[in-house]
């Protein structure tokens, strides 16, 4: 055995196994005392990371544990391990595994910042292992490699996407509420517009699409009422959503453009509650009322119970429009002054299609969450901020406001909690 490894493995003897501070300080003055063993250390630490790799975990969500767990000190650490150990391995990953590592990467360069003592240092580090160390089996989130491995994100974003992100962008941007709604209801029109193409595209391809999932944070404070937010924008996206409250984030299942609408949608609407509840609350300072955190739970409940409502709407108006094209264009023939009027689709149905999805969508839940229960909200009690909220999710409205032509939709299904 190596000198700088019986150093590692002694600290880790004293400090990993043992919850005391004063075995930390054991572990700490260990390593510091010997600069050869960061080597070995960084080594065991990408080996942690590899591990909690196989237990299911994806590097946002390993940072975003640590981050609730333990301070900025240990989040750049373990960031710096992940991208580190990824460099060196460069294993072929999917595309949002690819654009986790890239956001980690923009935030290690906007975090810089110089390395305290060695014994410091030491502290962190053995307070990160000890974490690592203790991280359970999560669900696998399958998801298959990019073309060409590192550094590709798999499918090029659609040029629809493209449009629905830049519209969001305005929404959160702008400080007009009727501006934000029609900026989201031309983002939701061309969401359900995406979503039914590529949905009847996937129906008619020789090999079946499966159901994908993807893990959206969900951050303190208020998590119950924004998991309920991202609940409803995943039902009304013809996803599901289970949320895992003890560890910071809900499992969203779903047929991969819908997660894509269900990731950019409930991050805008988000953006768009957290300040409409800052309006509210400064509106309520200056007429001499103070608001408290149960205003803000009822602001933030309504907020997603009524965006829900709104969202289910719009997906039902979206489908039955859809239908109706359909039975119209099959009545002329499918003439719209182009070929001869073949059948290339004008006696497909589309419910069929989503309903299809739908149970496939049922089924990867029940096979990945055997055992779900129904979260409820709790401290919804003022009047006030529930009536603010409502008000707030209105002028967030996703319904469309004026129908495009050949507009398409979609609709959801109902989420849990783990």
């Amino acid at each position: 055995m190596s000198t700088t490894s019986s150093t590692v493995d002694r600290a880790f003897g004293a400090a990993l196994y043992a919850d005391t501070d004063a075995a930390l300080d054991t572990g700490a003055s260990l390593l510091a005392a010997d600069p050869a063993a960061d080597a070995e250390l960084t080594r065991r630490g990408e080996e942690f990371v590899a591990a909690a790799w196989r237990r299911g975990w994806q590097p946002a969500d390993v940072v975003r544990f640590v981050r609730r767990e333990l301070d900025e000190a240990h989040t750049a650490l373990v960031s710096e391990l992940i991208l580190g150990a990824e460099e060196r391995h460069r294993p072929a990953r999917g595309r949002r595994w690819t654009a986790q590592l890239d956001d980690l990467a923009a935030a290690a360069v906007r975090r810089a910042a110089p390395r305290p003592d060695r014994f410091s240092h030491a502290t962190t580090v053995l307070e990160l292992y000890r974490l690592l160390l203790r991280l359970p089996t999560l669900e696998p989130l399958d998801e298959a490699p990019a073309p060409g491995g590192r550094g590709r994100t798999g499918r090029p974003e659609s040029r629809m996407l493209g449009r629905i992100r830049a519209l969001l962008a305005k929404a959160e941007a702008t400080g007009f509420p009727e501006e934000a709604e029609a900026l989201s209801a031309k983002a939701q029109e061309l969401m359900a517009r995406h979503s039914i193409d590529e949905a009847l595209l996937a129906s008619r391809a020789p090999a079946a699409d499966a159901p994908a999932a993807c893990r959206i944070g969900v951050d303190p404070p208020y998590e119950t009422a924004k998991a309920t937010l991202l609940d409803a924008v995943a039902r009304a996206n013809r996803c599901r959503a289970v949320w895992n409250e003890p560890f910071g984030f809900s499992t969203v299942v779903g047929f991969e453009p819908d997660l894509e609408a269900v990731e950019l949608l409930h991050t805008s609407l988000l953006v768009q509650a957290t300040t409409a509840l800052t309006k509210a609350e400064a509106a309520a300072r200056a007429g001499g009322r103070k608001r408290t955190r149960t205003f803000r739970q009822s602001f933030l409940a309504a907020y997603a119970h009524r965006i829900g409502d709104r969202l289910a709407a719009a997906a039902e108006h979206e489908v039955a429009e859809y239908e109706e094209s359909e039975r119209r264009r099959a009545g002329t023939g499918g003439d719209d002054g182009g070929d001869d009027g073949g059948d290339d689709g004008a006696d497909e149905s589309l419910l069929p299609v989503l309903a299809a999805r739908d149970v496939a969508v049922a089924d990867r839940v029940e096979e990945l969450f055997p055992h779900t229960t129904t979260a409820r909200l709790r401290g919804v009690t003022d009047a006030a901020g529930w009536h603010q909220g409502t008000r707030a999710a209105d002028d967030a409205r996703v319904t469309p406001s004026s129908p495009l032509p050949g507009s398409r939709g979609s609709r959801g299904s109902r989420g849990g909690k783990r």
